[in-house]
């Protein structure tokens, strides 16, 4: 379900996929080929949720902000895991979130980075740019190279694959 929310409608190109059963409400907006997949909640009701151009919300995901506080923000080719919670945090550029993960108000993940599934970040945490890091709470485990990097983009090109399946599925349906 895509609704407004006090007069603001969710931004979302045709290029994306939004699945029927997710939630997208209000301030929300996703860039070229994003994902939104099934059950997903992205609530952008009190503050703002941007997801970037490329990038995937797995199923059972939940995005949410903290009014007049904390935005979300995804940037581009980032791949969120399913069952992830994201409230009032960044997550930047080609970065894997790990299913199960839980991201925290005013945590600011650097590109290029892995977080392992399963993992808690806590407020206000910086991530440098390039960490795997892994554990409740997150600690950095090591710096990624770029054989890690292209594994990153590989999950990221998969939901490309599939937003374009499911994408053309729906076209069939609605013609005939």
């Amino acid at each position: 379900m895509i609704r407004s929310y006090q007069g603001i409608r969710p931004s979302i190109p045709d290029s994306c996929f939004v699945d029927e059963s997710a939630q997208v409400i209000g301030d929300v907006v996703l860039g070229e080929q994003a994902s939104v997949w099934m059950n997903a909640v992205v609530r952008g009701d009190v503050h703002s949720i941007r997801i970037g151009a490329y990038s995937n919300v797995q199923d059972c995901c939940v995005l949410h902000g903290m009014r007049n506080r904390y935005s979300v923000t995804v940037g581009e080719w980032v791949t969120v895991g399913h069952n992830v919670t994201l409230h009032g945090c960044t997550v930047e550029d080609t970065c894997l979130i790990g299913m199960g993960s839980v991201i925290l108000n005013g945590a600011r993940i650097g590109r290029g980075s892995i977080i392992a599934a399963g993992t808690v970040i806590p407020e206000d945490t910086v991530i440098e740019p390039n960490s795997l890091v892994v554990g409740v709470p997150g600690k950095i485990r090591r710096k990624l190279t770029p054989e890690d990097e292209e594994m990153i983009l590989h999950y990221a090109r998969n939901y490309l694959d599939y937003t374009q399946t499911y994408l053309n599925e729906r076209r069939l349906k609605t013609e005939n």
